[in-house]
């Protein structure tokens, strides 16, 4: 340290940079070191935050503020706006019961926290930091510590040695309650397994040559097929006297005439019912000036109007037959709306679709380029909104959503808006990645480094065991009666159910494991389908129980 001491000055900049890096590679690395397949991931650098905290390694204090609020704003703004596209749609159909479910998961956790804070004798400091880390929910810690802080600073030091304590056995105790469900459900569960496998291959997009052979639909346009609408099937290409051509609504259709069907497995099998039989042509394969390509919209003119209002197929002769967003594909109309990033499937002739291409963009370069600007003023709004006081009926006092609610909130209305005039909040998932982790890595190595000294003093000469002991069963026992109820009465499939479980708990090491399961990504669906409204009610729930105990 003394060789140190020649070149820093202690509450320099330029010390507390070089501490934080240190403690930031260091934890990232023993993040990665994996045991029984089982690895800390970015909670590494919480507990090399710690040990360094504890061997005496110390920075500037109002420098270790700013590093550490300013890593959780740029981590739970980046969490918005990934999140933020996808949100509300995740209300639709079976989103509500899984989103039912994770909250009956998040509010079955604050209930376990008060009647431990109150039967085991926990402070309130202690239980929310127990909290956090039982449920492997770094925003609500960071929460919990803005309303704490209010009050005494101390106690929210305490919460981040109840967080560090809780941590490492939550990560087991959300997967062995996942094999504990599959063990009480043994059979179900196998059988959810063997479903999942076969409904993959049926909601696959496919395209089928069909050979028209129905004597009604001579001379019928394409939009009057009998159910081609029902069936959610497109007819991108037709071949007719030897000439292969687009297909479009009002082209006219006769008998011999080969139709390219773009649809689900089971749907193109009933539209080949109604309209002859499958051909032995494939008329993807056939050599001709129509191609489909992959076309991306960047273009900020386009983003908001439908397909019809750009006219693609009037002006240019090209038909978009589906598109891929966020990773899902599906078939396409002319009420589409485009948003940005969208990746079309044009077919047409090659010149034709090039030109279409470049109205709707197409351009990687400002795909992957972010857009400062509306980072800006996305982030110093989200500020803003958390500033603001809110009255929860039952609280003496206000609740503020905080410099971890307001930033999150304001990021997932932004993205889902995506666009106002010239401002685009859409950022490249590559930008999002780095804001995300750079934020986190900053805000757990701050957190560890103010803990480090408490930590191992609690561990070894406190109640530390206790506390892990109790964080535990905060972890698996909303885990397992919901999991249980889900599976016995609701009848869920248990590899959506784990995808839901360790949505819950915000929880990539439990996801990854969920994934292992099978090789769809049922389970990634429904993570990401309770994700943004568990991410809210946990950062809500955590400031909530610090008020109800200190009102």
């Amino acid at each position: 340290m003394s060789f140190f001491s020649q070149l820093f000055s202690p509450q320099s900049a330029a010390w507390s940079v070089f501490v934080i890096m240190l403690v930031a590679s260091s934890g990232l690395a023993l993040g990665n070191i994996k045991v029984f397949g089982i690895n800390l991931g970015i909670a590494g650098v919480l507990f090399s935050g710690i040990l360094a905290g504890h061997v005496g390694l110390a920075i500037n204090p109002e420098i270790m503020e700013f590093l550490r609020d300013f890593g959780l704003i740029l981590f739970v703004y980046s969490i918005g706006t990934q999140v933020g596209p996808g949100f509300f749609s995740s209300f639709r159909k079976q989103g509500i019961q899984l989103n039912l479910l994770a909250a009956g998961v998040v509010l079955g956790g604050v209930a376990v926290t008060l009647a431990v804070a109150k039967f085991a004798g926990f402070n309130i400091a202690t239980a929310v930091g127990m909290y956090a880390g039982a449920v492997t929910n770094t925003p609500s810690l960071a929460a919990a510590q803005q309303t704490l802080g209010a009050v005494n600073p101390e106690a929210a030091n305490s919460a981040s040695v109840g967080y560090a304590l809780a941590y490492p056995g939550a990560i087991l105790g959300i997967i062995a309650a996942m094999l504990l469900i599959r063990r009480i459900f043994k059979e179900q569960a196998a059988r959810d397994m063997l479903l999942v496998h076969s409904d993959k291959a049926a909601s696959a997009l496919i395209n089928a040559s069909i050979t028209v052979e129905n004597k009604n639909l001579e001379g019928l346009q394409v939009k009057d097929i009998p159910a081609i609408s029902e069936l959610g099937v497109v007819v991108s290409r037709t071949y007719h006297a030897g000439l292969l051509g687009v297909a479009h609504d009002d082209t006219v259709i006769h008998l011999g005439d080969v139709l390219l069907a773009v649809g689900l497995a089971e749907n193109i099998r009933k539209f080949t019912v109604v309209v002859g039989s499958g051909s032995g042509m494939d008329l993807k394969k056939m050599p001709s000036r129509i191609i489909h390509s992959r076309v991306i919209v960047t273009h900020k003119e386009v983003i908001g109007k439908t397909l019809e209002e750009l006219g693609l197929e009037a002006r240019y002769d090209v038909l978009a037959t589906r598109v891929a967003r966020a990773d899902v594909e599906f078939l396409v109309s002319d009420t589409y709306v485009l948003q940005f990033a969208d990746n079309l499937v044009l077919v047409g002739e090659e010149a034709s679709v090039a030109k279409a291409a470049e109205t709707l963009g197409n351009s990687p370069k400002d795909l992957n380029h972010p857009q400062l600007i509306p980072a800006f003023i996305g982030i110093a709004a989200g500020v803003l909104l958390g500033t603001i006081p809110l009255t929860i009926p039952g609280l003496s006092g206000t609740v503020k959503l905080g410099l971890a609610g307001g930033p999150l909130i304001m990021a997932i209305l932004l993205s889902y808006v995506q666009h106002i005039g010239p401002l685009n909040w859409y950022l490249p998932p590559a930008g999002n990645l780095m804001l995300r982790e750079l934020g986190i890595v900053l805000f757990l190595s701050c957190v560890g480094l103010k803990a480090g000294g408490k930590f191992f003093e609690t561990l070894l000469n406190g109640n530390g065991m206790y506390i892990v002991l109790f964080s535990f069963l905060i972890t698996v026992l909303p885990l397992l009666i919901v999991g249980i109820f889900a599976k016995a009465r609701l009848k869920l499939n248990y590899v959506s159910l784990c995808g839901m479980l360790a949505g819950s708990m915000t929880d990539p090491p439990a996801l990854a494991f969920a994934n292992s399961l099978s090789s769809s990504n049922l389970s990634a669906m429904s993570y990401a389908t309770v994700y943004p409204l568990v991410m809210i009610l946990r950062v809500l729930s955590a400031q909530v129980m610090v008020m109800l105990v200190l009102k």
